[in-house]
C-alpha cells in the first residue's frame, strides 16, 4: 500500500513510530502529566495556548476534557464528530459548557464543517479513515450547491453554529468553503458574506482550514476568497503541517501571503521523507513555530495557537502533555 492508498491517520501510524521511540515512552504518566516549567511561560502568552479534541475522539468530552486539563492546557478547539453536534437532541451544549468550565477549560473553537455540507465533511472524515454520523442530517455540497433550499438549510445550520459559539465563548468556528472547488469561490461568496454578517453581531470569527488541494489549500485562492467576502469576522485557519503534508507548499511563503488574513491557527510538526512529509512530535520536525508566531503577532493576529496531535505512538492521553511541553520548549531555544 502506497500513500496515495492510506488513510492519513494509517500513513501517520506507520511513519512516525521511530522517532517516538527516541524518548517519548521513556516518560512515565504522573511525569508527563506534569506542568510545564517557567522559563517558557515567561517567553509566550500561555492564555493563547489550545489543543484539539479530535485526538479524543474515541472518548467522550465527560472524559476526554479532564486528559486534556491534566495535559496542561486551558483551552480546547472542539471537534464535531464526538464533543460536538450542531443539532440540539444530539448534543446538549449546556452540559458540554458546564463539562469545560468544571475542567477549568475555554472552549476556544468549534472544529466544525459549517458552509461545507456532508461533501465537506466527507473529505475530512475520509482522511481519518471514519465515517460522517448522521449523514442525512447535512447538505449535499453546502454553499457550492444549486438548490436554494439547500442552500438555505446551510445558512440556517451555519447561524446555528455562531450561536452555539456564542454560548459558548468560542472566538471562532472552523468552516468549509462549500465542496472547496475553486470555480465555485463566486458561488460561495454571497453566503459567507451573509454569515460573516450574522458572525460580527455575535462576535464570533469564522475560519476555512488550509487543507487538500482545493481553494483552502492554496494561498493565492485563500485571500482570494477571504479579500471577497471582506470581512474581519471571516478568514483563514493557518495550518503548516497540512499545507507541507498535504500539498507540499511553503509554509513560510504560504504564511507571507495569507498572514492579513489569518483568524485562527492549528500547529504541528512534520519533516519531509522519501514519500512527502511525516508528522512528528514539536522540534522534530522543520517546522520553526517561533518565527511564525512572531509573524502574526507582528501582522496583528490575535487569536489562539491550537495545538493538533495527530500521532498514534504514545496514546493522546500521554502524549498531550509531551506536545504542549515540546511546544512550550521550542521557545526556549530561542
Amino acid at each position: 500500500m502506497d500513500k496515495k492508498e492510506m488513510t492519513r491517520r494509517e500513513f501517520i501510524r506507520k511513519t512516525t513510530k521511530g522517532a517516538l521511540a527516541l524518548g517519548a515512552l521513556s516518560v512515565g504518566i504522573s511525569q508527563s502529566c506534569s506542568k510545564s516549567e517557567e522559563p517558557s511561560a515567561k517567553r509566550i502568552d500561555l492564555s493563547r495556548i489550545s489543543t484539539c479534541s479530535i485526538c479524543l475522539n474515541h472518548l467522550p468530552a465527560e472524559e476526554a476534557f479532564p486528559i486534556i486539563a491534566a495535559s496542561g492546557y486551558k483551552k480546547v478547539d472542539t471537534h464535531e464528530k464526538v464533543h460536538l453536534q450542531i443539532f440540539p437532541d444530539l448534543c446538549d451544549i449546556e452540559n458540554l459548557k458546564n463539562t469545560a468550565e468544571k475542567n477549568g477549560l475555554q472552549i476556544a473553537n468549534l472544529s466544525t464543517y459549517a458552509g461545507g455540507g456532508l461533501d465537506g465533511r466527507k473529505t475530512a472524515y475520509t482522511f481519518h479513515g471514519w465515517e460522517v454520523p448522521h449523514p442525512e442530517r447535512f447538505t449535499s455540497v453546502g454553499f457550492s450547491s444549486d438548490d436554494p433550499e439547500e442552500l438555505n438549510t446551510e445558512f440556517d445550520q451555519i447561524k446555528r453554529t455562531i450561536d452555539i459559539a456564542a454560548f459558548l465563548g468560542a472566538r471562532s468556528i472552523r468552516v468549509v468553503p462549500g465542496n472547496d472547488e475553486p470555480e465555485t469561490i463566486d458561488k460561495v461568496v454571497p453566503w459567507f458574506k451573509r454569515a460573516a454578517e450574522y458572525a460580527e453581531e455575535k462576535s464570533v470569527y469564522m475560519a476555512f482550514e488550509n487543507h487538500s488541494a482545493g481553494i483552502a489549500g492554496t494561498p493565492d485562492l485563500c485571500v482570494e476568497l477571504a479579500e471577497k467576502v471582506g470581512s474581519p469576522y471571516f478568514g483563514i485557519l493557518y495550518e503548516p503541517g497540512n499545507l507541507m503534508f498535504d500539498t507540499g507548499t511553503d509554509y513560510r511563503k504560504a504564511l507571507e501571503t495569507m498572514k492579513n488574513h489569518v483568524v485562527h491557527c492549528h500547529f504541528k510538526d512534520c519533516k519531509p521523507i522519501d514519500e512527502g512529509y511525516e508528522m512528528q512530535l514539536f522540534g522534530a520536525g522543520t517546522i520553526d513555530f517561533p518565527w511564525i508566531v512572531e509573524q502574526l503577532n507582528t501582522a496583528g493576529y490575535e487569536g489562539d495557537f491550537a495545538l493538533e496531535y495527530e500521532l498514534h505512538d504514545p496514546e493522546a492521553e500521554i502524549g498531550l502533555n509531551k506536545f504542549y511541553n515540546d511546544y512550550l520548549a521550542l521557545f526556549d531555544k530561542k
